[in-house]
């Protein structure tokens, strides 16, 4: 066999690899979300919907998502993108530790500008 040959079963070899790994992790994701879909959870779908999981129907694929009291949705399954989790006290704190951003003044920037003054110049 060639180098080229050899080099380029490696590199066949190597994309197999990260197309296993990457499967297996996606499906390990995909089974800690499932865990954590519970009635009562907050969710977010895949297009920016957040709601309190109300029902999982497993076997049609739908969920009920209450968006505010006594407003429900119904959507697929699949659409439920994460699980919203709660902050620690210990994230609130590094928070709190944070200096703010400087405000910035926009006084002047409501007032109304001034225009320039124009003269007429002078013919010679």
């Amino acid at each position: 066999m060639d180098p080229l040959t050899i080099v380029m079963l490696g590199i066949l070899g190597l994309l197999i690899f990260f197309m296993f790994r990457n499967s297996r992790k996606r499906k390990q994701e995909m089974e800690e979300l499932q865990l954590k879909m519970v009635p009562g959870a907050e969710v977010m779908t895949n297009f920016g919907l957040f709601g309190t999981l109300v029902e999982l129907d497993e076997e049609n694929n739908v969920a009920t998502i209450e968006t505010s009291p006594g407003s429900t949705v119904r959507v697929h399954r699949q659409t439920l993108a994460r699980v919203i989790e709660e902050e620690t006290p210990a994230e609130d704190a590094e928070d709190a530790s944070v200096e703010e951003a400087p405000q910035l003044n926009t006084s002047s920037l409501d007032a109304p500008a001034e225009k320039p003054k124009r003269t007429k110049k002078s013919e010679s």
